[in-house]
């Protein structure tokens, strides 16, 4: 293990955790995850492994058989994760977000039900909040849940599920107006239904059509997809919490901590860039000597490697503002923004430094070339990132009188 993005004060079971995760990262996913991505595969073998280890348990309660540990904890270990293969991360990290959900806001029959078989990763979860036409603008959503008696009938079309086709579990954000006035803020008439169903794709349920992967740049292997909504019948039971209007809050406190973990995937595959990168600049040789030795390219590793340390700082910082109980939203909006802009420029750095062998499918750094986007529009946009810690800003600086 190299110096860069250690992390002061670890329990020694968080210690023992996250160097677990790293020994299967080398072991188990960088070997293979290069040829998987070309082939877009999803990763089973992988995914079964981390299931043994228990990854998919890791911030559920002991009482409902997971670990019960901390965000930072989980966040150290995506970074992990990430370093091998970011589309890894994001298997985990949306199951991640939808049994946060639940552990937070579910009512007691809901967590009973769904959390022991989340935590074993028996039931795998996907959230979706996106529709095709409004993008960062999640107030504006049209998929409606209208009541019929004891059941919602849902209507509408969702976009951008990560896990829509492997997952058995979405947690689907509506609208439902029932006993909201007329004129009540949008944020206040959503719902957030958990909607059961079995892994695939066409028309998976009554009502419910996953059509099918779409064709992405990068961030193979794990599938993303539509869902669309045609009159599903969910029970009423299903409205996480037992309550309406409350859809919107429940899901920005899930998206708040995957924010983090989107900064932690940021910082590792940062980190992956700068190893392939100081590697590499240590075998290539131009004008007689190791392009290392160029201070050009000494410059260029110095500064990749203090972008994977302040975004590693920051990420790390954000983990510990929420686990200790505090609003993160700022922090953790400010890690996601860094994380993701720095990891961009580690990557298009290591990029260069390989030269034209950078362009060639046979190394490492093309493939996380097309990953490393991603990070700049998932879970908010980097100007929605800017917007959120703007305003946080104005009101702890709001000048007084």
């Amino acid at each position: 293990m190299g110096r860069l993005a250690q992390t002061e004060g670890l329990t020694d079971i968080q210690r023992e955790i996250v160097s677990t995760v790293r020994d299967f990262v080398d072991k188990e996913i960088i070997p293979v995850a290069t040829e998987l991505e070309h082939r877009d595969e999803y990763p089973t073998q992988i995914v079964e492994g981390l299931k043994e280890l228990g990854i998919f348990g890791l911030m559920i309660p002991e009482e409902y058989g997971g670990l019960g540990e901390s965000l930072l904890t989980y966040a150290l270990c995506v970074e992990e994760i990430a370093r091998g293969w970011m589309s890894v991360s994001g298997i985990i990290n949306t199951h991640f977000i939808v049994a946060y959900m639940l552990k937070q806001h579910g009512t007691d029959e809901q967590k009973e039900y769904f959390l022991p078989r989340m935590a074993a990763g028996d039931v795998r979860g996907a959230f979706s909040m996106s529709e095709p036409g409004l993008g960062s603008d999640v107030s504006a959503i049209t998929t409606k849940g209208v009541r019929d008696g004891d059941e919602y009938v849902l209507t509408g079309q969702k976009m951008w599920l990560t896990n829509g086709g492997t997952s058995s579990l979405v947690a689907v954000l509506c609208r439902t107006d029932e006993g909201h006035p007329e004129g009540t803020a949008p944020h206040r008439s959503m719902t957030t239904f958990l909607v059961e169903k079995e892994p695939g794709f066409g028309e998976v349920k009554p009502g419910l059509t996953i059509p099918g992967k779409i064709d992405k740049m990068g961030y193979k292997g794990v599938d993303t997809t539509e869902l669309i909504l045609d009159g599903l019948r969910v029970p009423e039971n299903r409205v996480l919490g037992g309550r309406t209007g409350r859809g919107f809050y429940q899901m920005m406190d899930g998206v708040e901590v995957g924010r983090v973990n989107v900064a932690a995937r940021g910082c590792g595959v940062a980190q992956r860039a700068f190893e392939l990168g100081v590697s590499y600049a240590q075998q290539r040789h131009t004008f007689g000597k190791p392009i290392a030795q160029h201070q050009a390219i000494q410059f260029k590793l110095a500064e990749m490697a203090t972008k994977v340390e302040a975004a590693h700082a920051l990420m790390v910082g954000a983990a510990r503002k929420k686990d200790s109980g505090q609003r993160n939203d700022l922090e953790a909006g400010m890690a996601k923004y860094l994380a993701s802009e720095y990891c961009k420029e580690v990557v298009e750095d290591a990029f260069r430094i390989h030269g034209g062998y950078g362009f060639s499918k046979e190394y490492e750094i093309e493939r996380l070339y097309r990953e490393a986007p991603m990070l700049l529009i998932g879970e908010g946009t980097a100007e929605i990132q800017k917007m959120i810690v703007g305003r946080r800003l104005l009101e702890e600086y709001k000048i007084q009188g």
